[in-house]
């Protein structure tokens, strides 16, 4: 593949964060005897998306992989881009420095639903059409994946193929069939015929969008075109994510990311069931991985890492069954070492003084509740079933147990919103401020 970087170099000098754009991090690999390759795209910059967790345990899963190599591309910053485009240089890998036009598959993820004109910049930089139905028999397979792949419709004419659910199973078998049809010869048409038939995998062109009435007669909104497309599919589980190792080998950033810390995923999938949440939804069954995996790969994760801050991560990490055994037994293993454990995000239902105690170690940071909506009412409607009590109870365990610092989660735009409860999310603050300041002295307060 072309190497790009002589090209790229001298530009480096005229753009912020040029640390966005250089290879050899720590922990970075480029697998070597591979005969085909495929780069993991996150469309956004660097510092959002290398902290992101679907890219690396996407990556390993497709070099842990007999015959394949995965490189990672982020979209560069709109300075970049504009000097990219002026000198005629192509969005490229971040490992090789290769123009994308040139791996064997391209996936896109998508985390989000603003994410999606990204995905165009990347398509367009990268040299290639952006209708799947224009590109040519040697084009690179553009793969689909993440959260917003569930409602693929307003992406579907961008992408080749579409895979529904958890990757670690399905993009191997992705790739490795499209290698197989490569080596066969098939025609790309053939090639998509044989991505259709994996669980799974979603390919638009294979199927016709109905009209409204129409589909609200035959129940579905899309129709295969030809015999043996599924009618419907079925999103993708990992099943042995409950035997699987916490610990990802990751990469340590040269520049600073929106999540620079360890990250270690303690479960997956929420048993809550909010109607506002899509990732609780999505990410169903619950499967939780053992108090031994789980500290195993903390305490290999940092010694392989260098970070002072581990993040259980998880849609609910205080659910987990046993969080409170782990949090002990984190806090023996790092006692006096100055490294601080920490939860994104504190179930005000299930958390007192003993689990603020725990999550703390020795360090105390800031804690997160998430309310989700100012009044009761409103709670009630989205299905959160915490209460302002609840709140009141967290947040003064949180207190007393030294803390001085709380941020509080509220989202605006809910179905059935009305004025009175956007009132109350800031009386809702305000009363919280108010009983942290009861509960700490005033020469404390700092």
């Amino acid at each position: 593949m072309i190497d790009l970087w002589p090209r790229l170099e001298p530009l480096l000098a005229r753009v912020e964060r040029p640390a966005r754009y250089l290879d050899h991090e720590w922990g970075s690999t480029r697998k070597e005897g591979a005969d085909f390759n495929y780069c993991m795209v996150y469309p956004d910059t660097y510092e959002l998306g290398q902290p992101n967790q679907a890219v690396r345990i996407l990556v390993n899963a497709v070099n842990a992989t007999e015959h394949l190599a995965a490189e990672r591309a982020f979209l560069p910053a709109v300075d970049l881009i504009d000097l990219m485009r002026d000198e005629g240089i192509p969005m490229f890998s971040l490992e090789s420095c290769a123009p994308l036009s040139e791996f064997d598959v391209i996936g896109i993820t998508l985390p989000h639903e603003l994410a999606a004109t990204n995905v165009l910049e990347v398509l367009d930089l990268s040299g290639l059409p952006l209708r799947a139905v224009d590109r040519a028999q040697d084009d690179p397979i553009v793969l689909g994946g993440g959260p917003c792949v569930f409602n693929p419709e307003p992406y579907a004419p961008f992408f080749d193929a579409m895979l529904i659910g958890e990757g670690e199973e399905s993009l191997p078998e992705a790739l490795l069939c499209v290698r197989e049809c490569r080596r066969a010869g098939a025609t790309r048409q053939d090639i998509l015929r044989s991505l259709a038939a994996l669980p799974g995998c979603y390919v638009p062109s294979l199927y016709r969008v109905r009209g409204e009435e129409e589909a609200q007669r035959a129940g579905s909104w899309v129709e295969p075109l030809e015999p043996g497309v599924p009618e419907h599919i079925e999103k993708r589980l990992f099943s042995g994510f409950s035997e699987s190792s916490g610990w990802e080998p990751c990469i340590v950033p040269y520049t600073e990311c929106v999540h620079d810390r360890l990250s270690v995923e303690v479960l997956r999938g929420c048993a809550r069931g909010c109607r506002f949440c899509q990732a609780g939804m999505m990410y169903r069954p619950v499967r939780e991985r053992t108090p031994d995996q789980i500290v195993s790969a903390v305490m290999g994760g940092l010694e392989d890492t260098g970070y002072d801050e581990v993040s259980l991560t998880s849609l609910s990490t205080t659910d987990h069954s046993c969080c409170s055994q782990i949090l002990a037994r984190l806090n023996r293993r790092l006692a006096d070492t100055g490294i601080r454990v920490s939860i994104p995000s504190q179930r005000l239902d299930s958390f007192g003084v003993d689990m603020a105690l725990q999550v703390a170690g020795e360090k105390k940071g800031g804690l997160t509740f998430a309310p989700e909506a100012g009044s009761q009412r409103l709670r009630d409607v989205i299905n959160k079933n915490v209460t302002e009590e609840d709140l009141e109870r967290a947040t003064r365990a949180a207190f007393e147990a030294g803390w001085r610092r709380v941020k509080l989660y509220f989202m605006m735009g809910l179905p059935g919103e009305r004025d009175e409860d956007i009132v109350a999310i800031a009386n809702l603050a305000d009363k919280t401020y108010e009983l942290a300041r009861d509960v700490v002295p005033k020469a404390q307060r700092g």
